[in-house]
């Protein structure tokens, strides 16, 4: 197995990493540089972008057709890890969820004229997305099957009723994916429709506040009354929503955790940087053997991560949904992270719980990670779904034929 990376991505790694220690990292020291959610001010994060464009390092996720980057899934683990080192990252390249997810989809599913009107405005950065899925018991979460809000033929068109919630990003979105339903059939029941935060017959009911510090648009309630849009607004097909949610939130889990594993670093970066300085009773606490164990185990359990998601990123790359690996991937990683910016804050001690460094900001950012895009339990039980039905097969390799 050859784990090398092309020297191309190398390049691109080398450049998201110097742009993130020179442009990025200062601001997170800077208190005036955060909005009232606890995110980079929405003018400052303008400047930055520009400079992200000027340096080649913008939407690399997108097709070279589509006017991106070109990586390969692959490629993205490497580039997005890089970019998280730095709290403000993601969005700095314009490689955050949702826009990130809503992209690829766009770019995967959607026709030459969706693409045009929906896609380029978000690759572009001139506009903001949203995916609405979620709605309040007793309707959809994971269970898609579950989902109440409705799609009704009118005339030419579609008038969608319903609710949404947990939505991330609605509060500043201007271009959205909702999911309805469009029929009782169990399996071609659900369709996606675009529309525009202009279009009449839909609101937001209310922002909700959250434990940690949010994307820009937070996490919204919203109301569809009527929504109307025509049937050029379909994504992917009437009745082919399960599609369009599988094509979507498979590499956006997948895009999750190749960030989250940036945090994690960061977390024991800044740990190991305060324990090599930081001196109790004669001794530096990075010769405490209690301190060493509880870096290295992150050493590894970091490297875990980065290969179960690399093993992910190559199945997508070969054509494979990859469920079972994306499941394992994101339960690691998201409880990783947890106990990376845990730990890292313990060796802190007080200086870890303040705002003097960023790690107080991941944990509560953190606890999220096991709820988004699925529960742990809820990819346990895939896990356990294709355990069942393959057997020891699950953990066979894949032949190559030479």
């Amino acid at each position: 197995m050859d784990f090398r990376i092309p020297a191309e991505i190398e390049r691109i790694r080398a450049g998201i990493a110097d742009f993130v220690e020179t442009e990025l990292l200062p601001l997170e020291a800077d208190p005036a540089s955060f909005d009232d959610h606890q995110n980079i001010r929405l003018d400052l994060l303008e400047e930055v972008r520009a400079k992200a464009r000027a340096a080649g390092l913008w939407s690399l996720q997108m097709p070279r057709e589509e006017g991106g980057g070109g990586l390969s899934r692959v490629g993205m683990a490497v580039a997005y890890e890089a970019m998280n080192r730095s709290i403000f990252g993601p969005v700095a390249f314009n490689s955050a969820a949702p826009d990130d997810g809503n992209m690829m989809v766009l770019a995967a599913l959607g026709t030459e004229a969706q693409k045009r009107r929906w896609l380029d405005p978000i690759r572009d950065g001139e506009v903001r997305s949203a995916f609405a899925m979620t709605e309040p018991h007793p309707g959809g979460g994971s269970d898609p099957g579950m989902m109440l809000t409705r799609a009704e033929r009118r005339g030419d068109g579609w008038a969608i009723t319903g609710r949404k919630w947990y939505i991330t990003g609605a509060g500043e979105a201007a271009h959205f994916i909702v999911v309805a339903r469009t029929s009782d059939d169990p399996r071609s029941g659900l369709t996606a429709f675009l529309f525009h935060r202009d279009d009449p017959g839909w609101h937001i009911v209310r922002r909700i506040g959250i434990m940690g510090p949010e994307e820009h648009g937070g996490h919204c309630e919203l109301e569809f009354d009527g929504l109307t849009v025509p049937d050029e607004a379909v994504l992917g097909g009437v009745g082919r929503g399960l599609k369009v949610t599988q094509t979507r939130l498979g590499p956006a889990r997948l895009t999750h955790c190749m960030r989250w594993l940036g945090l994690a670093k960061r977390c024991v970066e800044i740990a190991t940087e305060y324990a090599e300085r930081r001196e109790g009773f004669g001794v530096r606490l990075a010769e405490r053997e209690s301190v060493q164990t509880m870096l290295g185990d992150l050493a590894m359990q970091i490297e875990i991560g980065r290969l179960l998601v690399m093993k992910a990123a190559w199945a997508l790359d070969g054509g494979s949904y990859a469920r079972t690996e994306i499941s394992m991937a994101k339960i690691h990683v998201a409880n990783l992270l947890h106990t990376a910016a845990d730990r890292a804050i313990q060796i802190n001690g007080a200086r870890g719980y303040s705002t003097d460094t960023p790690l107080e900001w991941i944990y509560r950012y953190a606890r999220q990670a096991r709820l988004v895009d699925g529960a742990d339990e809820v990819h346990k039980m895939v896990i356990n779904r294709e355990l069942r039905a393959s057997g020891p097969a699950l953990w066979s390799w894949p032949v190559r034929e030479d």
